[in-house]
């Protein structure tokens, strides 16, 4: 596909805009005072291949913790700031690669101009982040309601506030709730910039409704070419966020391929925990192709039974087919060995490690 020509700014490493490939984010769900709960959730999410993450700063408490946090992250940091400029200035002093503001609600033109030369001085990149939810009441008026328009004509008021200070390392995303206004606004703004685009629909909602939601979205946009980077905002935890960000990029080839597991939908057969093991398989894998990108993706099988497992297995490269408490595990249609269910997952992953290293 045609993607859409932009300027490009990078977030540390990650390249983002001007031909770059399409990066996935997510945002911790931890309070970002708790450093050890917050980096655990950053550590979860880069294993499984996520390129850059937002905190929440919601104080200068959570501002300072940033400095720790940073040492112990593989991926850019993106500080989130509402209101208070102060933050945003602890937070690049912290380390952070970037900011999400709103440049005219933090206080004035001097407290901009302050943020963007500590944000010059760090080459961190600004995100606008605009949302169907919190327009500047005037537009609300002007345009009758949180429209499309209203929502690009936002994120330019904000943008023209960086431009006056001669600041172009500018991302811009305009969220709306739904499909229809979320593909107005990017298509409009699309039409109206050339800065990089952020795609989301925000508070898009669970996992299956939003899931649905933001695929339906951010899908289309990409197959049109918008979009720099991606956000699947659901209420569900940050590594859902990211596995149905990346398997949307995939399903577009705009990433590589990741796991590819096939499993049984179980029945009234069933006696092992197949939903559990096929989940637990999905995430593992991903985890070793994230750590081994240059490794190929064997189809994986897992089935619940006898009845349909072992002719499975033959389609397979690796299989595993379910008895009372045990799997049988097939290589290449052959049986090699049964294992207890606790079991199956590291015997499945001791084969595909085998597979992908055909020295040994």
């Amino acid at each position: 596909m045609n993607r859409r020509p932009t300027r490009q700014i990078h977030v540390g490493a990650v390249a983002v805009g001007g031909g770059a490939p399409v990066s996935v984010q997510t945002m911790t769900k931890t309070d970002t005072r708790d450093i050890d709960a917050t980096v655990a959730q950053i550590n979860e999410v880069a294993t499984l291949g996520c390129d850059i993450v937002r905190l929440a700063v919601v104080d200068a408490a959570a501002a300072r913790a940033l400095g720790e946090i940073r040492k112990q992250s593989t991926i850019p940091l993106i500080a989130d700031i509402h209101f208070d400029h102060r933050l945003a200035l602890t937070a690049l002093a912290a380390g952070v690669e970037g900011l999400r503001i709103n440049p005219g609600n933090i206080g004035g033109e001097s407290n901009v101009r302050s943020v963007v030369a500590a944000a010059r001085e760090r080459h961190a990149p600004i995100r606008i982040g605009v949302n169907a939810g919190s327009l500047e009441a005037d537009l609300l008026a002007s345009h009758g309601g949180a429209t499309a328009e209203a929502l690009v004509a936002s994120a330019m008021r904000h943008v023209h506030l960086l431009e006056a200070c001669d600041y172009h390392a500018i991302k811009i995303s305009v969220k709306a709730s739904d499909v229809a206004r979320t593909l107005a606004a990017y298509r409009l703004l699309a039409d109206t910039t050339d800065y990089p685009l952020h795609l989301g629909v925000t508070e898009a909602g669970t996992f299956m409704a939003g899931t649905v939601r933001s695929s339906i979205a951010l899908g289309i946009l990409l197959e049109e070419g918008i979009g720099d980077t991606i956000r699947i905002s659901l209420t569900d935890t940050p590594a859902r966020e990211v596995r149905v960000g990346l398997e949307l990029l995939r399903a577009l080839g705009l990433r590589a391929p990741g796991a590819s597991v096939i499993s049984c939908p179980t029945c009234g057969r069933v006696q092992v925990n197949v939903v559990e093991l096929a989940g637990r398989v999905e995430t593992a894998l991903d985890a070793y192709y994230a750590a081994n990108p240059a490794a190929a993706r064997p189809l994986v099988a897992v089935m619940g039974c006898m009845v349909n497992g072992p002719g499975e297995a033959r389609e397979a490269d690796i299989a595993l087919a379910g008895g009372k408490g045990k799997f049988a595990l097939y290589v290449k249609g052959e049986h090699v060995l049964t294992v207890a269910e606790g079991e199956a997952l590291e015997a499945l992953m001791g084969e595909v490690r085998t597979i992908e290293q055909p020295n040994v």
